[in-house]
Order: structure tokens, then C-alpha cells, then sequence
């Protein structure tokens, strides 16, 4: 019965549902018919949301990575603690939360990448979120070590890619083989302790500027 959710809910179990059809097939192998087969809805209520699949997949993906950030905003927390507690946490929060939602991940990793030009555009308006998230967290945690170099936008993507590289050398996202990601909290901060701490950026190296990203 569909009766009794909010136009919210529904949303969120269309999503959802497309999250689970991904998990089992594939985004292009994926049906409405597999997208409300999962979230127990009919093919009408469906269009009452969304436009079509790819509608559906940029929802699922802006709610995947909101969650993600908001998770990290949280555990970082406001400055004045040591620097490498604040990166632990939110790196810690981070991989987490990805480990909890399974079925959200490889849409975030690997379909939203292969999915078309708006799916691309609005990977790389999450990806900046997540930079300006990063920036924000050591902006945070120069409050309490003001030695610590501005990190860039630039370096920031930087980071932020080979974070989601390094997840995807050593995991599959389509099977769940290979480690946990909460495992690799300590090369996630080893690399960005790295960067922070590396005299080459405090001697004015290139990418270590406060380089703008162009729109």
C-alpha cells in the first residue's frame, strides 16, 4: 500500500529500490519494473516522482552523498582539537558510513561514472562537496595547529579521487569481495596526513597554491 507514505518516503523507497536493483544487476541492465519490484510501489507511482531511470539515479546519488557529508561534517567536528583526531574521525565516519549502505556504494563508486553527461556534471558537483568538506575540516584543524598549510580546492578533488581510487584497488563493489573499507582508515589518513605535512607545499610548490576550480 503506498497510501500511507509521504510523497518524501516514496521517494526515499524509489531510490532505495534502485539502490537494491543496482546491487543485484547493474544500473543499464536495471527496469522501472526492478525499481518498483524493490520499493512496492506500481509503475504510476513511479512517474509521479520521477521523470525516468536517470532522474532516479542523480536522486539516489545527491541523497547518498548528503548523507556522506552531513556524516562527516558531524564527526569532524568545530576546530580546536588536535589536527589528526579531527582527519581520523572524519575519515573513520567517512568509510563507515559506506560500509553501512552496501547497496548505495556502488552506485556512488562506479555506475553514477558510466551513467551519462548530466550523471557526470553532477558527480562533479558532489565531488567539489566533498573537497569544500575536506578544505572545511582543515581549516578546522588549523585553528589548533596553525602550521599546517591552507589545503587548496585543487589538492582538495585530488585527495578526494584517490580516497575513491584507492577503495576501488583493493574492493570489488560488485561482488563485496576484499577487505571492509573501515580497514583502510589507516592509508586514507597516512595519505592525508602526507599531504598536509609536506614541506614542499609550504615552500610554495604549485599544487599546494589556493588555486580557484573553474565552473
Amino acid at each position: 500500500m503506498t497510501s500511507t507514505r509521504t510523497a518524501e518516503e516514496l521517494r526515499q523507497d524509489l531510490t532505495g529500490g534502485l539502490a537494491e536493483a543496482i546491487a543485484v544487476k547493474g544500473y543499464a541492465a536495471t527496469t522501472i519494473a526492478d525499481i518498483v519490484m524493490h520499493a512496492r510501489v506500481s509503475k504510476r507511482t513511479f512517474y509521479e516522482h520521477f521523470a525516468d531511470k536517470e532522474a532516479c539515479l542523480m536522486a539516489l546519488y545527491e541523497q547518498g552523498c548528503g548523507q556522506l557529508l552531513a556524516v562527516v561534517r558531524s564527526a569532524a567536528g568545530e576546530g580546536g582539537r588536535p589536527w589528526k583526531e579531527m582527519i581520523n574521525n572524519g575519515v573513520t565516519a567517512y568509510l563507515g558510513a559506506l560500509e553501512r549502505m552496501p547497496a548505495v556504494t556502488r552506485t556512488l563508486l562506479v555506475e553514477i561514472q558510466a551513467a551519462g553527461p548530466k550523471a557526470f556534471r553532477l558527480r562533479q558537483q558532489m565531488q567539489r562537496r566533498f573537497a569544500d568538506a575536506l578544505v572545511e575540516v582543515v581549516e578546522g584543524a588549523r585553528a589548533a595547529d596553525p602550521a599546517i598549510p591552507a589545503l587548496s580546492p585543487l589538492l582538495a578533488i585530488a585527495l578526494v579521487g584517490g580516497v575513491h581510487e584507492m577503495m576501488l584497488q583493493v574492493s570489488d563493489p560488485y561482488t563485496g569481495a576484499g577487505p571492509s573499507w573501515t580497514s583502510l582508515t589507516p592509508a586514507v589518513d597516512e595519505l592525508v596526513y602526507a599531504i598536509l605535512t609536506n614541506p614542499w607545499r609550504e615552500s610554495g610548490g604549485m599544487i599546494g597554491r589556493t588555486d580557484e576550480l573553474q565552473d
